[in-house]
């Protein structure tokens, strides 16, 4: 059975359609990138992921349980523009992110000073330990970046969802991102979905590559119709469409 099942997913906001007929299926460990032009749903369907907002109609399932009805820990987010407290410090910022999952999101004190030793090597390993006592606006942005990643791994996620991550980075720190990304992928085996515009980006980071777009097009009227999943590329193939193999028996249905 697949980790993600995407199933016939809907989206509409009041009368217009964002998202028809979406299907899906994905395997656990599996790195997604999901590229289409502006407005086509991408973002949408992130958030879908989420929970953070509720299909229409449909269901996404993640390892065979109920949808979900609101986030939860099995998911973590990273968006374009650094989501990070600005009031903590780098290493509060990582604490934080474990006491989520605790009752009124407090720890107690013997907790807490564990929590600070795991923070501190999380910053370690993400090239930050000797910004720990330091504040985010003392950070660059491709540090402030890796300072939001490493947050939303602390939290333990199952599946990691990436909005933009890199969108506003220069090209060098874009570049040793991606390395820093592709890093904690292997030693994490995490499942990723990386909203991206950047299709090079799209092919050298994920497995697969979706593309979202409108199947059919009204001129008399452009927001009637939604978008769905138009081609699914296997980046780990050249390029070619993806296809399920038989150690793989899923096939994902045909949007």
């Amino acid at each position: 059975m697949s980790f993600v099942t995407v199933r016939n997913i809907f989206q509409s906001y009041g009368t217009r359609p964002i998202l028809e007929r979406v299907n899906l299926d994905v395997d656990e460990g599996e790195f997604v990138s999901i590229v289409g032009a502006s407005g086509c749903g991408k973002s949408t369907f992130l958030r879908l992921l989420l929970a953070e907002e509720r299909p229409t109609r449909g269901e996404i399932r993640i390892d065979g349980a109920a949808p979900a009805r609101e986030p939860g820990r099995e998911r973590g987010v990273v968006f374009q523009r650094y989501s990070v407290f600005p009031h903590m410090t780098v290493r509060g910022n990582i604490v934080a992110a474990e006491s989520f999952a605790t009752p009124l999101g407090r720890l107690a004190y013997g907790a807490r000073r564990a929590a600070r030793d795991r923070a501190q090597q999380v910053l370690d390993r993400i090239g930050l330990g000797h910004m720990a006592d330091a504040y985010p606006a003392a950070l660059s942005g491709g540090m402030q970046q890796r300072l939001a990643i490493g947050q939303a791994l602390q939290a333990r996620p199952r599946i990691l969802l990436l909005d933009e991550p890199f969108g506003a980075l220069d090209p060098g720190t874009r570049l040793s991102m991606h390395a820093f990304l592709q890093e904690l992928r292997a030693e994490t085996g995490m499942t990723v979905f990386m909203v991206t515009h950047d299709l090079e980006e799209g092919f050298k980071l994920g497995d697969r590559v979706l593309v979202f777009d409108k199947p059919r097009w009204d001129p008399t009227d452009p927001d009637i119709i939604g978008a769905t999943i138009t081609y699914d590329f296997d980046a780990r193939n050249g390029g070619f469409p993806y296809q399920a193999t038989q150690e793989d028996p899923h096939v994902p249905d045909t949007p």
